[in-house]
This record gives C-alpha cells, structure tokens and sequence, in this order.
C-alpha cells in the first residue's frame, strides 16, 4: 500500500469493552483492512490483551491497534441473582477515561489524512464528542444489537411514531429487566453526543432482518442518515455449507470428538460470556440434558470478570456422577470453546444459546437452529426474531416468565423436539436455507456484499 494511499482515507474503531462488541468491530476491521484502507482499532490495554488471548490470528491482523491505560477499576465476581452482568459495570465506566486519549490521537490521524472516519459503538458516543469539531472528521455509529431490537427500542422512545402490526406488538417481549439501572445511566449519558453521525452500520443482513431495517430508514426514525446492513462478519467461513470433516489429532478436543458423531446429532450449550446460572438451575438443566438422551456439548465456563486476568469467574459444580453417567454421548467443556467452528461441524444439529447477537449471526450463518434462553439486552427480541419471525428454534425460557426456574422437563423437552423429531428436522430445513441466502448475499454480487461496497465507497468519496 503506498503511502498516498494510506494518507487519503483512515478508518479509525472505537468499540465498547464487552467481548462481543469488541469481537464485532474486530471482525468489521478486518473486513474494512481488506479494502487497503488503513484501520485504527482503539481500546482500554486490559481488553485489548483479552481480545489477543481468544483471537489466535490477532497478531497476524493488518490493523493497527492502540492501546490506552485507565485507571484501577474493581473486578467483583459474578451475581447469580442478576440477570444483567452488573459486575462488569466498573470496567464499563472505565470508558470514559477514554476521551481525551482517543480525541488526541484522530487529531493527530486527522493532521495527515484527506479524511477520517470514526467508526464507534454507540456506547462509546461520549468518547468521540470532541471530534466533531475537526473538520476532515466524520462519524458513524455502529450498533452492536440486532435490528430487531434496535428498531423496537427508538420506536418506544421516538412515541412510537407510525403504527405496527398489534399481533406483533402483542407477541414481543418487554423491555423491562433488560438493562440494569446503572448501565441504562450509561446509555442515556450517551444520547446527547449523537446526531452529527453520517449513517449507521449494523452486523446484520436485510436476509435477515430486512423489515426491521426498512423500518429504520423510515423517514420518521432516522432523519436522513445512511443505514448499511453489511453482515455478518463474524469471521465465520460461510462459503460452503457444513462439510465431513476427518478424524484429526491436532485439533481441539471437543472437534475430534463432533468428528464421531452422526450428522446434526449434538445440540451445543453456551450462555456466552456475561453470564453466570445459579447452582439450581445448573442442576436443572444438567439432569434435562441427561435425560433427554441426546449427546450434547455443555460449556461450563464462569463469566467473564471486568479484567479477566485478574481471577477466574466461578463454575458452578455439576451433579455428583453426571459427567460419568453420560460419558460417550455427552461432553462438558470448563474453558474457552471454538464455538464458531462447533457450529460449523456437521454433527452439530442445534444450540442452547442466551441468543446474543454474535452468537446468533454465527448460528444463523451456519444454519444451526437455536434453542432460545435469553438472558439480558437484546437477547429476549433476538430470541423471539428466531422463533416468532425466522421460525429456526424453540423457547427454553420464555422472557415474561424469567424470574422462574427452567426445570429439567422443559430442557429434556425442548432438546428431544429440536435434536431427534420431525419439528426439529423441519426447523433445520429452514435455518438451512436461511444460512444458504446469507452465504449467497455475502458473495460477489450479492446483497450484503454491494452493503459493504457502497459503506468503503462513501468513506472513499472525493
């Protein structure tokens, strides 16, 4: 790349410090670098070692990363009784040490480009304030949540300002518990820093979510901003569909054993990173997976902490001779799994998942249907798009009752009707051709592929 090249247009990602919209502007610089635009990628040194040490190719990344220090915050361990992951809010209000550092440092980008482009999470719009005054400046903002949710959230806070199907209006899952009181502080300490932005972008596909982006560009909700839908880009190698992959020493453990078992056989269990079940409904859950009589993959890691590295966050303790009593159909892993090639293997045939929004582009990519267990945020309207709008899973745990324990029945259940039926098996035929239309829009040519053309060519504009 020649230096006139890498002076004309800089791209500069700040995104918010939880793992998942860290791993969404990760991969979204990866995509926009690809294009021999020179990307900046800004973050707090504690959560950018945390990206480095899950992400393997992280060094090899043609993006430039910046690192700043804040000040000591507190890590405390997990809450089972919250849904929400409240003990992270410390390492959340760490951010906003960030200001003067990254207003500092696109000036000085700004000192020797044409242009610069901030691409920042909408939580961290108080961090970039400063730099609408420069003048060769632009910004976008980019939400880490589904469409779906994002939609429904402005229009309650618009007044609702056009009419909606009262069916579906019925049917969706409240706002209420979502946020915890002091992050919804921190979202609202936001709202006055926004307006100046050029357009927004999503990790989402109108495949997907067209209604709800449609409904977005509507000219009472987004006052003539430009709206890319350029996912998703989760770094997961959606080319093909699922192949038979050989037997492999060298890979991961929980591969080589997907590796003997029949096609779409297994159902994957992760909860993600944030969040953290109580010694009862672990229980709960461990003797529905063992009575269902399907094999099984159940990630067991505690929730991440506010620095990672400072202690490990607890896993709660499995019934005595559970792991013992389903040896050879069911494997537990305690650490950090490779969910996205898990999802990937053709023996994998469904996922328990809290339904955040990584987790369910990489199902939806993959053609994996959901068995939905919404947690916080945007997981309870990321679930209903899946069962109530894409029609690819079941609920596990219906949000108006998420104060109620999820019972062992209710896991065997669900697992029995998504793994081993004929409603499982016409489930999967539509998250098949669902992953089928996201692979063709993401190609040369298609929908999402153009998205993503026109967001660099407008960057790029002279």
């Amino acid at each position: 790349m020649c230096t006139n090249d890498r002076n004309d247009v800089v791209v500069v990602m700040v995104p918010f410090v939880a793992h998942g919209h860290l791993n969404q502007l990760l991969h979204l610089s990866r995509l926009i670098s690809a294009h021999n635009l020179p990307v900046h990628f800004i973050s707090t040194a504690t959560h950018l070692r945390q990206l480095r040490s899950r992400h393997h190719d992280f060094n090899n990344s043609t993006v430039n990363f910046h690192e700043f220090q804040t000040p000591p915050f507190p890590s405390p361990p997990p809450n089972p009784s919250s849904r929400f992951p409240t003990h992270l809010q410390p390492a959340f209000e760490s951010t906003r040490h960030l200001r003067r550092p990254v207003s500092a440092l696109i000036s000085s980008l700004s000192a020797t480009a044409r242009r610069v482009a901030v691409v920042h999470d909408f939580l961290m719009s108080y961090v970039v304030q400063d730099v609408k005054t420069l003048p060769n400046v632009e910004t976008y903002i980019f939400n880490p949540l589904s469409a779906c949710d994002s939609f429904w959230r402005t229009w309650e806070r618009m007044g609702r300002p056009f009419r909606v199907d009262p069916d579906v209006l019925r049917r969706l899952p409240s706002e209420h518990g979502t946020f915890s009181p002091e992050f919804t502080d921190l979202l609202t300490s936001q709202l006055p820093h926004i307006g100046s932005h050029l357009g927004e972008l999503f990790d989402s596909s109108r495949v997907i979510e067209r209604e709800y982006i449609e409904y977005l560009e509507r000219e009472e909700m987004n006052d003539n901003k430009k709206i890319w839908a350029i996912g998703p880009f989760n770094h997961v190698d959606i080319s093909q569909s699922k192949q038979v992959v050989t037997v492999s020493e060298n890979r991961h453990d929980c591969l080589r054993w997907l590796d003997l078992q029949p096609a779409s056989s297994v159902i994957y269990v992760s909860f993600g990173t944030t969040t953290t079940l109580s010694d009862e409904q672990i229980k709960e859950l461990a003797i529905g997976l063992e009575r269902s009589g399907q094999r099984f993959i159940w990630v067991t890691r505690g929730a991440d902490i506010g620095d990672i590295f400072g202690a490990e966050g607890k896993v709660s303790d499995l019934p005595v001779g559970f792991e013992e009593r389903v040896g050879g159909r069911g494997l537990v892993v305690r650490g950090w799994a490779p969910q996205t090639e898990i999802l990937g293997h053709f023996a994998t045939g469904g996922f328990m998942s809290h339904c955040g929004w990584n987790s369910t582009t990489e199902s939806i990519s993959m053609g994996v249907p959901v068995a939905t267990w919404p947690m916080h945020s945007d997981q309870p309207r990321n679930a209903f798009l899946i069962t109530d709008v894409l029609r690819i899973g079941l609920v596990v745990s219906d949000w108006e009752r998420r104060d109620e324990l999820v019972s062992a029945a209710v896991v065997e259940g669900v697992v029995r009707r998504l793994i081993d039926s004929s409603e499982g098996e016409e489930i999967r035929k539509r998250a098949a051709e669902l992953a089928e239309a996201v692979r063709r829009s993401v190609a040369e040519g298609g929908e999402c592929r153009k998205e993503a053309d026109s967001f660099i060519n407008y960057i790029k504009r002279k």
